[in-house]
């Protein structure tokens, strides 16, 4: 199982730009279900997420070809409606082929999913959902069963704004009769970019973006392409690594506008930004100020850039705070940095942390999610002398050669084998 090593002290210096959105990609992925036909992806990240999606999609009877980020979809007329356990259970994204399957073919039969350890993320607005449009559901031995002649419109009024549920609920109406409106939907980037796609093949749909969605459905579609918009975590993760080293980054081929709540944090932190269109430059401050931060669905401050966030708290003055609405259990990457130096104490759901310049120490630690393995990176660049991080296949599982965009800025970083 390989290992990263990295030796903290060198300022991060250049320019860098961000692969395709992971959390835009699988979704993205899994829409190409809806409609027959050769569908094409660009600027898709090279990950274990989007190999694992590959994998389910070849077991349903489609055949992808990925090269240079362009992911290539043949999809037949017909398709298995069976996604097994040992495809599903790599990530929680997998329970995303349900609506598709059901909406197009009247049945599916999917494994409740695996993925990362960050608290339950219950599918059951998920199945709700369907059920308020038809389906027949039932949960047996692990699996999701669902059947329905046709699925029809209605009004679906989600108690939270669930991504995932946004997502299936909108593939799902896509191809269900009549009209579908789903309040308190989420409004990440992740879902207009959805959003687009379904509309190219040939939905109508308002609203994205905005917490109410409507979406005509059709009784087919047509397969169509579309290039995934930049990863917004993976920007303000390079973004952070920046600044924690004191060093001058540009970061480009991002979408500023997707990071306002994470920006207007780094801001009050004495980070200095210099923001354009595509690219986002960071030079150090000349000392960083401690904050509070609550995690909040988009716009409020994302939930997957709290712990990247925690570690450049470790070097602000004063005492700073992170409050996690969204997921229970996403603060398992305070032990470890805790074993780097770090001063943080838990209170419920807020963690505050206690900073201090040059406070990190290397040591072993071990990644216990994706967003923490990146955190440890993090820190262990500012921290003195080697921190090596276990468990990385979280890291690789949704960002693209991370430790090599690292290296042409500067860090003392690499992989090693087990």
């Amino acid at each position: 199982m390989d290992k990263m090593s990295i030796v903290g002290g060198q300022k991060l210096q250049g320019t860098v730009a961000v692969s395709g959105a992971k959390n835009a990609a699988l979704p993205l992925i899994f829409s190409t279900l809806l409609a027959e036909g050769e569908h094409r992806l660009s600027h898709v990240p090279d990950l274990m997420d989007v190999h694992s999606s590959m994998q389910l999609m070849d077991s349903l009877g489609c055949q992808c070809h990925f090269e240079k980020g362009v992911l290539t979809i043949n999809v037949p007329n017909k398709l298995e409606t069976l996604a097994h356990y040992d495809q599903v259970r790599k990530m929680r994204a997998s329970i995303l082929v349900l609506g598709p399957l059901l909406a197009r073919f009247g049945e599916a039969r999917v494994s409740l999913p695996g993925g990362c350890a960050i608290g339950a993320r219950p599918v059951g607005m998920h199945l709700d959902g369907l059920q308020k449009m038809g389906a027949q559901i039932d949960v047996v031995a692990g699996y999701v069963e669902a059947k329905v002649d046709r699925l029809k419109g209605c009004t679906i009024d989600l108690p939270f704004a669930t991504v995932g549920g946004t997502e299936n609920l909108m593939m799902a109406a896509s191809l269900a009769e009549g009209t579908t409106l789903i309040q308190n939907a989420a409004r990440e980037p992740e879902i207009v970019d959805l959003a687009n796609y379904l509309q190219s093949m040939g939905v109508t749909i308002h609203g994205a973006g905005t917490s109410v969605l409507e979406i005509k459905g059709q009784p087919r579609l047509k397969a169509s392409q579309h290039q995934v918009i930049p990863d917004r975590i993976e920007a303000g993760t390079l973004l952070v690594a920046a600044a924690i080293t004191g060093g001058d980054v540009t970061v480009k081929n991002c979408r500023p506008d997707h990071l306002q709540s994470f920006l207007d944090i780094l801001k009050k932190m004495n980070v200095k930004l210099s923001i354009g269109e595509d690219f986002i430059r960071v030079e150090a401050g000349e000392s960083y100020k401690a904050v509070g931060v609550v995690t909040e669905p988009y716009p409020g401050f994302p939930t997957d850039l709290q712990a990247q966030l925690m570690a450049l708290m470790t070097q602000a003055k004063g005492l700073s705070s992170i409050t996690e609405n969204v997921f229970e259990n996403r603060f398992m990457h305070v032990s470890e940095l805790m074993r780097l130096g770090a001063k943080i104490v838990i209170e419920g759901k807020t963690a505050r942390i206690e900073g201090q310049t040059g406070s990190l120490v290397g040591a072993p630690v071990m990644a216990t999610d994706l967003r923490a393995s990146a955190t440890l990176i993090l820190a262990g660049l500012v921290a003195k002398g080697e921190t090596v991080v276990s468990r990385i296949y979280h890291l690789d599982r949704g960002y693209e050669k991370l430790e090599n965009k690292l290296s042409q800025l500067g860090a003392e970083i690499k992989r090693v084998k087990s």
